[in-house]
């Protein structure tokens, strides 16, 4: 197999697995905070095994860069934290389509940290993103379980683009492996407090679960992901990615057995068309500078 080919197979694996994660908000019985918890504990161990046995570098090189770490770690841990609560009160479909609003979420973050202006496309890009939301919400009531869970989707969509862009300007020089250890790490320490199942009262069909996503739906497709970069563009890994959503519905389809309606799977044809557009024009846009 080429190296191009090989890549995109590890890509779309990556992208598969990544958007299985969103099973297990509906597959572990315990709350979203302590998912997140156990989850980066065992993303962590996973990654510093990974990382030792490939000899790479552990320590950071900087005091800036480990108190960047420290704030990149706390904002992934909000991130995963409504992301696995948007999912159990909303469902997976509803969820991972409402967080996958975050494209288009960053392009109004980013001029905060570069100073510019979003262009009219961005803004019409956002519109039809928030008709696509609109679509999904059963009805205007912070009372709805649903409206909730779109709404708390939505907001660990504003947490993951405020994480690319730190990650984009400030700690980019680190390999995915590397930056994801610390960020799970300091996630951990930072909510584990917070715990109310002990990890002596977790059943063993949980924990096994939370192997699981620990192992094989987090530490493995960051490694993928960050191995295929070497072959392919960050242009058809960023579109490529925009299958999440769709993958994540499947698997709910199938495993699940979640059904949705008309007007959910026209939201999230909006939502999903509105990121891959933005994907490709910042991507294009790059490639002409």
């Amino acid at each position: 197999m080429k190296a191009h080919q090989q890549s995109l197979l590890y890509l779309h694996s990556a992208v598969l697995l990544f958007g299985g994660t969103a099973l297990f908000s509906k597959l572990i019985s315990l709350p979203a905070l302590d998912i997140t918890v156990y989850r980066t504990a065992v993303a962590a161990m996973a990654l510093l095994v990974l990382l030792t046995m490939q000899r790479k570098k552990i320590l950071l090189s900087s005091a800036k860069d480990y108190a960047i770490a420290a704030l990149l770690g706390a904002v992934v841990g909000i991130h995963w934290v409504t992301y696995f609560a948007g999912m159990q009160m909303a469902g997976v479909t509803i969820g991972i389509i409402a967080f996958f609003s975050y494209p288009v979420i960053t392009v109004f973050i980013e001029p905060l940290f570069n100073k510019t202006r979003p262009k009219g496309k961005d803004i019409v890009t956002a519109l039809v993103v928030m008709l696509g939301i609109y679509l999904l919400i059963p009805e205007i009531s912070l009372g709805n379980q649903v409206t909730m869970g779109i709404v708390t989707g939505v907001i660990s969509a504003v947490f993951f683009a405020v994480r690319n862009i730190l990650h984009k300007n400030y700690f980019s020089h680190y390999s995915g492996p590397h930056t994801m250890l610390y960020q799970t790490l300091v996630a951990f320490v930072m909510l584990c407090l917070f715990v109310e199942v002990p990890p002596g009262q977790v059943s063993v069909d949980n924990w096994l679960l939370l192997l699981l996503v620990g192992v094989v739906f987090t530490a493995t497709p960051h490694a993928l992901f960050a191995s295929c970069l070497r072959h392919l563009s960050a242009t058809t890994a960023g579109l490529i990615s925009c299958l999440q959503p769709l993958y994540g519905s499947v698997l709910a389809y199938f495993l699940l057995q979640e059904r949705v309606n008309l007007l959910t799977i026209i939201g999230g044809i909006l939502v999903i068309s509105a990121a891959v557009f933005e994907t490709w024009s910042v991507s294009k846009a790059n490639r002409t500078k």
